[in-house]
C-alpha cells in the first residue's frame, strides 16, 4: 500500500491537473507468488489425475494415456509460449489453464465416445480404420465448436482490455492446441497402447 500510494502521488505530480483513476492495485510478494505457483501446479496435477481415472473407468485403460498426454501437451505449450513471450503468470492464467484442460478433455471424450460406438458397430475393422472413421465423423463438430469459441475469445482479446488480455490469449492458444492434440495426439495414442498390449 505504501509503494502504491507513492506511485499514485508521483503520477499526480507528473500529470498536473489532469484527472486519472487507479483501476486496481495488485501486490504479490515472494511468499504469495510461490504459494500461487504451488497451488496452480497442484490443481493442474490433481485435475490430470482425476481425468486419468475417469477415462480409464469410462472407456478403457488404453484410452487414458492419450487423454493425459494431450492435456499435458496443451498446458505445456500454453505455458511455454507465455514463458517465451515473458507474459505475466497470474491467478486468471491458472483459471485459463484449468479451462483449457476441461475444454480439451471435452473434445477428446467426444472422439473417444465415437470410437467406442464404432468398436461395437464395426467389430471386424482394424483399430486404425475405426479411429480414422471416428475422427472424420466428429471433425465438423470439433471444428465448429472450436471456431465459435475462438470468435468469442478473439473479441475478448481485441476489446477486453489489459486486465483480461492474458486470460484471453491463454484461452486462444489452448483452444487451438487443444483441437490439434485431440485429433493428432489423443486418438493416435490408442494405437500405441494397442500395440503395447501383450496378446
Amino acid at each position: 500500500p505504501g509503494l502504491a500510494q507513492q506511485i499514485t502521488e508521483n503520477l499526480q505530480g507528473a500529470l498536473g491537473n489532469r484527472e486519472f483513476e487507479v483501476l486496481s492495485i495488485d501486490a504479490v510478494g515472494p511468499k504469495v507468488g510461490s504459494e500461487l505457483k504451488r497451488q496452480g501446479v497442484t490443481s493442474v496435477a490433481a485435475t490430470l489425475g482425476l481425468v486419468l481415472l475417469y477415462v480409464a473407468f469410462r472407456f478403457d485403460v488404453a484410452f487414458a494415456p492419450g487423454a493425459i498426454i494431450a492435456l499435458f501437451h496443451d498446458v505445456s505449450v500454453t505455458i511455454g509460449i507465455f514463458t517465451l513471450l515473458q507474459l505475466e503468470f497470474n491467478l486468471p492464467m491458472i483459471g485459463a489453464l484449468l479451462t483449457i484442460v476441461g475444454y480439451s478433455l471435452n473434445d477428446t471424450i467426444v472422439i473417444y465416445d465415437r470410437i467406442r460406438e464404432n468398436q461395437d458397430r464395426y467389430r471386424r475393422e482394424e483399430t486404425i480404420k475405426l479411429i480414422n472413421v471416428s475422427i472424420n465423423e466428429t471433425l465438423s463438430r470439433t471444428l465448429a465448436t472450436s471456431g465459435t469459441t475462438l470468435m468469442a475469445i478473439v473479441a475478448f482479446l481485441v476489446l477486453g482490455g489489459p486486465i483480461i488480455q492474458n486470460f484471453a490469449f491463454a484461452m486462444f492458444l489452448g483452444i487451438i492446441f487443444g483441437t490439434y492434440s485431440t485429433i493428432y495426439v489423443a486418438s493416435p495414442m490408442i494405437l500405441v497402447m494397442e500395440d503395447m498390449k501383450p496378446y
